[in-house]
C-alpha cells in the first residue's frame, strides 16, 4: 500500500521523527540537516517565492549548483504548489541555451538561481542572439544569494495526488527538450514498488553523487530513500570528479549499505584507484550499488567487484536495474542479494523481432547482456514486435511500459504524446529488449541503432571494441549511425575525443578504425577529431547530438584537415611489383574505392569492412577459383602478404601436379 497521498505529506510524516540529510561537501566537510528544519527552511524559502508573486500551478526553473541549495528550494515549490523544473549547471554553452529554451516552452516561468549563474545567462543571452528570452526571464529571476532571513513561513497551497511534482527535461540543446511531467502519486507509487523490490528498511543508509537533476539523483537517492526512512547522505557530482575515492572512502565511514553509479562513474573510479590506491577502507556493509542510467557494461561490472573485493566489497552486491525518468525512475529489479546474470549472444542477431543466439564467450561476434530482472510492482512492461504482437522469449522487442508510477505525458508536446502513448496507456520507451527465463535483458536504444548492409549495430558495442586502446577509452568515443540522403542504409561515425595535433590523431584514428573493422566486422565511413564529447548529467554519450552536428557541418574544418593529412600518408607506397599484386592491388581498389589503399597496408586499418572483405575475396576467386579461403584474408590483411602467399600456394599446386 502506498504510504503518503502527496510528497509534502510524506515529508511532513517524516520530519517529525529523526530523519536526516547528510551533506558531504569533501573531505572533513559535513553537514547534518534534519528533516524537521528541511521542511522549516523550506516553507520560509516559500515565503520568499510568494512574496515576488509565485502561485500555485507557476513554473519554475530550479538552477543552482549547491545540493543544499536545491533541496531547500524543491521543497518549497511543492509545499507552495509550485512546479520545479530542475535544469542542470553546466559550463558550456548547450547548457545556457537549453535553459533558455526550457523557459520558452514553459512560457512565463521564474528563475531560482545565484547572481553568479544569472550574470553568465545574461551575458550568454546577448551574445548569442537571445536577448528577448532573457528579457522575459530576468523580472522574474529570485537570488539565492539575496535570502538572508527564512524565519517567516509561507502560506501552503492545497496539494493533490495528481498534481505535477516536476518536470524532468531531455537532455541536449540541438533540438526542443521534452518535458517528461510527473506527479505526486507517480513518484509514490514508483517509491513503493521500488521499496518492496529492493527491500529498503530505516535500517539502510545511502549515498549518492549523481545530480539532483537527474532522476537517478533526486528521486532514488533523495525522495525514495526519504519515503522508505532510509538516512540519506549526498556527495556533489563536481567532487566525485575532482576526488572519485572519496565516493567509496564516504561509503566506509557513514556504513552505507545502498549506492549507485553508472559505467562512466566505475572506470572514472577504476582509473583513480589505480594511480593512488584506498587504503583502510571496508565496503562489507554496501549490500545494493544500483547500476543502471545507460547500457550495462558486464566487463566493467566484472572489473569492479574484482579490484573490490580485497575491500570486502560482496560480488551480490551489483544491482543492475532498468529504469527512465517516464517512469518515475525504476521498471525492473533483480531479486536484491543475487548475483548478477548476464547471457552471451550474437550481436549480428538482435535485430526487432529476430531470436537472439546464444554464442560462446570467445566468438567474434560475441556480446554480453546483463540480467535487469523483472517489473516491480505499480509497473507493467511488454515487449512487441514492429507489428504490435507480443515477443516470444528470446525475440527482440520494443519496450512498452504502463503503471501508476508511468508519466500521463510530456508537457505541452502533442506530437511526442501522440508518437510515445498508444490508446490504452501503454508508453513506448524507445529501449529495445527481450525475455530470457522470464527475466528482462534490454539490448538498446531503437533510435541509435546503426544499420549497415542489413545488419543492426548498438553504439554503445561499437564503443566497447575500441576502449581499451590508448585515446579511445570509455567515454572518448562515440559511435553513431548517419543517413545520407537517398540511402538505403547508415554510415558509422566514430567521434574520436582528440585536441592535439593532426599527426597525432592519425594513428588513434587508423587503429579505431582497425579495431571496429576487425571485431565488429563493420566499416567506419568516418573518424571525426572532436574537442569534446557531449554527456548528459549522468555520464549518458549524446551521440544524437553528435550526429546531428556531423549532418549540419559543424565539423567540416575538422575534417577537412584530417582528410587532408590522411591523404598525404596513405596512397603513396610502392608499387605493386608481381602481376598477383598487381591483380590484387586492382581488386582491392576496385572494391574499396576511394580508400587509397598501399600494397603494404592492413585493409582493417582503411576501413574494410567484412562485406567489403567478401567482394574482395568473390573476385579473387574468379580468377583463382578455390585457391584461397575468405579466412586467409584475415591472416594475410595486406595486398603484399596475399600476393605472396597466392603465390606460394599456387607454386604448391603446381608442384603437385605430375
Amino acid at each position: 500500500m502506498i504510504q503518503y497521498q502527496t510528497l509534502t505529506e510524506m515529508l511532513d510524516h517524516r520530519s517529525r521523527g529523526t530523519g536526516a540529510i547528510g551533506y558531504l561537501e569533501g573531505e572533513g566537510a559535513e553537514k547534518s540537516l534534519p528533516l524537521a528544519k528541511l521542511r522549516q527552511r523550506a516553507l520560509g524559502i516559500l515565503y520568499h517565492l510568494q512574496r515576488i508573486g509565485a502561485r500555485p500551478g507557476d513554473m519554475l526553473i530550479l538552477h543552482v549548483a549547491s545540493n543544499e541549495q536545491f533541496i531547500d528550494a524543491y521543497w518549497a515549490c511543492l509545499y507552495g504548489g509550485i512546479v520545479p523544473v530542475p535544469v542542470a549547471v553546466g559550463i558550456s554553452d548547450e547548457h545556457k541555451q537549453k535553459l533558455l529554451r526550457i523557459a520558452k516552452q514553459l512560457g512565463n516561468p521564474l528563475l531560482y538561481t545565484d547572481r553568479k549563474l544569472r550574470e553568465r545567462l545574461a551575458t550568454f543571452a546577448a551574445t548569442q542572439g537571445e536577448p528577448e528570452a532573457w528579457t522575459a526571464l530576468k523580472p522574474r529571476t529570485f537570488l539565492v544569494d539575496q535570502l538572508d532571513d527564512i524565519s517567516r513561513e509561507g502560506t501552503p497551497a492545497r496539494v493533490t495526488t495528481d498534481q505535477m511534482a516536476f518536470i524532468q527535461f531531455s537532455s541536449g540543446s540541438t533540438s526542443e527538450p521534452k518535458g517528461v511531467v510527473l506527479t505526486h502519486g507517480n513518484i509514490l507509487a514508483n517509491a513503493e514498488g521500488s521499496k518492496q523490490a529492493a527491500l529498503f528498511t530505516e535500517q539502510d543508509t545511502s549515498l549518492s553523487w549523481m545530480p539532483l537533476t537527474h532522476d537517478m539523483g533526486l528521486i532514488g537517492f533523495h525522495l525514495m530513500m526519504m519515503y522508505a526512512g532510509v538516512r540519506q547522505y549526498l556527495m556533489p557530482t563536481d567532487v566525485f570528479v575532482r576526488r572519485a575515492l572519496l565516493w567509496l572512502k564516504f561509503a566506509a565511514e557513514k556504513q552505507v549499505t545502498i549506492t549507485c553509479s553508472p559505467n562512466f562513474g566505475y572506470r572514472h573510479f577504476l582509473r583513480a584507484y589505480e594511480s593512488k590506491g584506498l587504503e583502510g577502507v571496508d565496503l562489507s556493509a554496501i549490500r545494493l550499488i544500483f547500476n543502471g542510467a545507460e547500457p550495462i557494461s558486464v566487463e566493467l561490472a566484472e572489473e569492479f567487484l574484482d579490484r573490490m573485493a580485497p575491500l570486502g566489497l560482496r560480488r551480490n552486491a551489483m544491482f543492475p536495474v532498468y529504469g527512465l525518468a517516464e517512469a518515475s525512475l525504476a521498471v525492473a529489479f533483480p531479486p536484491p542479494g543475487s548475483a548478477f546474470k548476464y547471457i552471451t549472444v550474437d550481436r549480428r542477431s538482435l535485430g526487432i523481432g529476430s531470436v537472439a543466439q546464444k554464442v560462446a564467450a570467445d566468438d567474434p561476434n560475441a556480446l554480453q547482456l546483463m540480467c535487469e530482472g523483472q517489473a516491480i510492482p505499480f509497473t507493467s512492461v511488454r515487449l512487441v514486435d514492429d507489428a504490435g504482437t507480443e515477443t516470444a522469449p528470446d525475440q527482440v522487442g520494443h519496450l512498452l511500459i504502463k503503471g501508476d508510477n508511468v508519466t500521463r505525458g510530456y508537457f505541452r508536446n502533442p506530437d511526442a504524446n501522440a508518437a510515445a502513448i498508444s490508446a490504452d496507456g501503454w508508453l513506448r520507451t524507445g529501449d529495445l529488449a527481450l525475455w530470457h527465463d522470464g527475466e528482462l535483458y534490454v539490448t538498446g536504444r531503437s533510435k541509435e541503432i546503426i544499420f549497415v548492409n542489413g545488419q543492426n549495430y548498438y553504439p554503445h558495442d561499437i564503443e566497447a571494441v575500441v576502449q581499451h586502446e590508448p585515446g579511445l577509452e570509455l567515454g572518448k568515443v562515440a559511435a553513431a549511425g548517419v543517413r545520407q540522403p537517398g540511402a538505403a542504409t547508415d554510415d558509422l561515425v566514430l567521434f574520436v575525443l582528440h585536441r592535439g595535433d593532426m599527426s597525432e590523431f592519425l594513428p588513434i584514428a587508423a587503429r579505431a578504425i582497425h579495431l571496429v573493422n576487425e571485431h565488429a566486422g563493420v566499416e567506419v565511413a568516418r573518424v571525426v577529431p572532436v574537442g569534446r564529447i557531449p554527456k548528459t548529467t549522468s555520464g549518458k554519450l549524446q551521440r544524437t547530438a553528435l550526429a546531428k552536428a556531423y549532418e549540419d557541418g559543424e565539423f567540416a574544418a575538422e575534417l577537412a584537415t584530417f582528410d587532408a593529412a590522411w591523404s598525404a600518408a596513405h596512397g603513396h607506397g610502392r608499387a605493386a611489383a608481381s602481376q598477383i599484386e598487381r591483380q590484387l592491388k586492382a581488386i582491392v581498389d576496385d572494391v574499396l574505392a576511394g580508400k587509397h589503399v598501399d600494397v603494404d597496408e592492413n585493409l582493417f586499418d582503411i576501413g574494410a569492412s567484412s562485406l567489403a572483405l567478401i567482394q574482395i575475396h568473390e573476385k579473387i576467386d574468379e580468377i583463382y577459383p578455390g585457391v584461397v579461403d575468405l579466412t586467409e584474408l584475415f591472416d594475410f590483411p595486406t595486398v603484399s602478404q596475399l600476393a605472396r602467399h597466392l603465390e606460394q600456394k599456387l607454386a604448391g599446386a603446381a608442384g603437385e601436379r605430375p
